[in-house]
């Protein structure tokens, strides 16, 4: 995915309301961002550290400008939460994740129950495969976590895709990492720990879970690789 206009290099001053940032741009004018990173964040808003905004031109939206990158750890982050929906069907479509191939069709945003829905629906000869897509930024000593908050939308979705296995129907959850300073992946159980229970009963249960490390520049994001995955 590669951003649509050139990124705008800034300086976090404040994270705050959870969906609002202010941010210095190079020339000395402070804006106000988007955000649309729901999570806390957890090493992801310390205040001077760099950032790259996008800037859109439609005269409607109150906030002209969209938080996308922050560098941590001297890595550049995707902080943007609705772009991993587009990585993983592009990755599907691309090849670069090996374990969703040969699905014909995409369909998103497909509602599973009364209350439900999940990302995606791959369709074709092996069936369907029910895909939830979660964004991660954490890192906690070289190993990708999620997640940053306490996720009861995230455990109503593993419950959801277990219940989907069940039925004979393909299950898996895709974790992208939008940062490329982690070697492994894990549940952060010491921030919620029920979400890293009911993963480990999914994956028991034959959902697969499928974390992928993307490649992240302030001009494009895109899934890399595959890495290991430690209970």
């Amino acid at each position: 995915m590669r951003f649509k206009t050139p990124l705008i290099r800034g300086t976090l001053i404040r994270r705050y309301k959870r969906f609002l940032a202010d941010i210095r741009l190079a020339h000395g004018e402070v804006v106000t961002a988007h955000c649309t990173n729901t999570g806390s964040m957890m090493g992801c808003q310390e205040p001077g550290s760099a950032v790259y905004l996008s800037r859109s031109d439609n005269e409607k939206r109150k906030l002209r400008y969209t938080w996308e990158l922050i560098k941590a750890n001297n890595t550049w982050v995707g902080i943007n939460t609705l772009h991993p929906n587009k990585l993983v069907p592009e990755a599907v479509e691309a090849g670069i994740i090996t374990e969703l191939s040969g699905y014909p069709t995409i369909r998103r945003e497909v509602k599973v129950s009364a209350h439900t829905r999940l990302d995606l629906c791959l369709e074709g000869g092996p069936g369907n495969c029910f895909v939830e897509v979660k964004n991660v930024t954490l890192a906690v000593n070289g190993a990708a976590a999620f997640p940053d908050a306490i996720s009861e939308r995230g455990t109503k979705h593993l419950k959801e895709l277990m219940r989907l296995k069940r039925q004979g129907h393909r299950a898996a959850i895709v974790f992208v990492i939008q940062r490329s300073d982690c070697e492994s992946f894990r549940p952060a159980d010491e921030i919620d720990r029920e979400y890293g229970r009911w993963l480990r009963r999914a994956v028991k249960a034959g959902v697969e879970a499928l974390p992928y490390r993307a490649k992240v520049t302030p001009q494009e994001i895109r899934l890399a690789d595959k890495i290991a995955m430690k209970f």
